[in-house]
């Protein structure tokens, strides 16, 4: 009878233990990725948000305040894949937005897939639909968890952006959509081949709503414009001016800018790109039933108007302390949804960024404050011109993308030259550059060679043996590369703090409330949902779980 007694006990303990285990797990987790976004925008726009968005995140959830990047280049792609694989471009293999491909010789973009169609377009052959997450080597943590829950939990990735979309969900998701606004898109939500041969009825149905539509509208300032204290003045010569207006201030009328701006690309720029993501990911929530049983579902949720904006106005402008304004109130309109479709407490978000950015460097110099623009494209011929003269070869410079050089090792082989001794050479006249400050060069089996250091660590989590270049140079701080989109507004791509730190928060089911300035790096964040779901870590992850943010 004793035993019978203490096997039952056991039994109901395991149940107990297991039901409990179950318990802790969220329903859904919603990973936030804001585009651009510099820690201190949490700060210096503080006292302007509501208490509903970001304050609700900070006020309930757990803020790693000293979050940085750990490898360069800090760029879209990158960012998003080693938020979601708890790795870095040296083992997930996204370079860049776009780098050069040795093999095809040419440069390729991040998500690139010629073998898949889009769906969902005009045309399934349009260029902004051939994508998939192919380049990428690795898993995600959203991969794992299909993998655990025997691809029971859904995953949805949602952009504006197709990287955005389609490198958080990883390979095994079940869908990722972005917007066709490119090369004057349909403004539809759209997806490839990759994931299915027709869009879902509920995507169908808002394409054929007027939600897009109705925001080519008035873009004026959330509150009186003379209380944005906490930016600059709104008439300035360091932002781009939008074709059909004579100068970079309020109001846009985007109905009017439209037809000279990339018609559905003007919405994308302005603060009303972040409200249809929102409208969007509302819509996913209910028609795909997330977070609507036991098994974790995944929602990747990336808002790309803010990088948009950044890139236009710069860090000190009104236009991009109204675009956060107005994202606060996009958040809160989001999480009250979550409260109301999974339930209040059944859900964990994580919110980020892919990368900071610096001030505009017009205005920096305007203020005494070093900083510069590189003219690549000049470089790039007075180097092959040197290397002419040198060696009698020309050309031997095929590409110089993220801060790489890239050297023709046929026409090396064929006119017999000294690697090692070419590297060296140009290695040197590159230092000769005022505004470049180091040179790497690497083995010649295209091993990352360089000093231990900060940015040395950097460069080489962000290199890969077979993807990388020949070269690789950085810039003095606040300097990116010269080109006419660059003049006004900013870039990002650096090791430099600007650049690295961004914004970490947690909140909701599992989370503890709390705060810290001990450093985290991106690279934690997927180690960390992980163990909260108690699944595997993604496959070349080498961040840590962050023990202090779990409850």
């Amino acid at each position: 009878m004793k035993n019978i007694i203490l096997t039952l006990f056991i039994i109901l303990s395991c149940c107990d233990i297991k039901a409990q285990n179950e318990n802790i797990k969220p329903k859904l987790v919603v990973g936030i990725v804001i585009d651009q976004m510099r820690y201190d925008y949490l700060t210096r726009f503080y006292n302007r948000y509501g208490n509903g968005g970001f304050k609700r995140m900070i006020n309930d959830g757990f803020n790693c305040k000293n979050n940085h990047f750990n490898y360069i280049p800090t760029k879209t792609g990158p960012g998003h894949a080693s938020i979601f694989t708890g790795t870095t471009p040296k083992y997930h293999g996204i370079l860049g937005n776009d780098w050069y491909d040795k093999d095809l010789r040419q440069n390729v973009n991040c998500v690139q897939d010629d073998t898949v169609l889009a769906v969902g377009t005009d045309t399934n052959q349009t260029k902004d639909g051939k994508m998939s997450p192919n380049r990428m080597l690795t898993t995600t943590f959203a991969d794992e968890n299909r993998l655990f829950t025997q691809m029971k939990g859904k995953t949805i990735g949602i952009s504006i952006k197709h990287r955005g979309a389609i490198l958080p969900a990883g390979h095994a998701a079940n869908a990722a959509f972005w917007l066709d606004y490119e090369h004057n898109g349909n403004g539809n939500w759209i997806t490839s081949s990759y994931y299915m041969k027709d869009l879902p009825q509920w995507v169908k149905n808002f394409n054929k709503s007027n939600i897009t539509e109705s925001y080519f509208k008035v873009w004026n300032t959330l509150y009186d414009i003379n209380s944005y204290t906490e930016s600059g003045s709104d008439l300035n010569a360091f932002e781009r001016i939008f074709k059909g207006k004579e100068s970079a201030t309020f109001p846009y009328d985007l109905q009017t800018l439209k037809k000279d701006n990339g018609n559905f690309k003007i919405i994308a720029e302005s603060p009303f790109g972040n409200s249809l993501i929102t409208d969007f990911a509302i819509q996913a929530i209910d028609a795909e039933g997330l977070g609507k049983d036991d098994v974790t579902d995944v929602l990747t949720v990336s808002y790309s108007s803010t990088d948009k904006v950044g890139h236009d106005f710069g860090p000190n402008s009104v236009e991009i302390q109204d675009t956060y304004l107005r994202l606060d109130l996009d958040l809160e309109r989001l999480f009250n949804a979550l409260d109301d479709k999974v339930g209040k407490g059944e859900y964990t978000v994580f919110l980020s960024s892919d990368h900071g950015t610096p001030h505009v460097p017009k205005y920096l110099l305007s203020n005494k404050i070093p900083a510069g623009l590189f003219d690549e494209s000049k470089m790039f011929d007075e180097m092959n011109a040197f290397l002419e003269k040198e060696v009698q070869v020309s050309n031997l410079i095929l590409s110089r993308i993220n801060n790489q050089i890239y050297l023709d090792h046929d026409k090396i082989n064929a006119n017999d030259l000294d690697l090692k001794d070419l590297k060296q050479r140009i290695a040197l006249r590159l230092l000769k550059y005022k505004l470049i400050d180091k040179v790497y060069i690497t083995s010649e089996i295209n091993q990352f060679v360089g000093p231990d250091g900060f940015l040395e660590t950097l460069l080489n989590n962000g290199h890969s043996q077979k993807r990388s270049g020949d070269l690789m140079f950085v810039y003095n701080p606040a300097v990116f590369k010269d080109t006419q989109w660059n003049r006004t507004g900013t870039d990002h791509h650096s090791g430099f703090n600007y650049d690295t730190h961004v914004p970490l928060i947690f909140y909701g089911k599992g989370i503890k409330h709390g705060e810290t300035l001990q450093k985290t790096e991106i690279t934690d964040i997927a180690p960390t949902i992980s163990a909260l779901l108690g699944i595997s870590f993604p496959n070349a992850t080498i961040g840590k779980p962050l023990e202090f943010v779990l409850d």
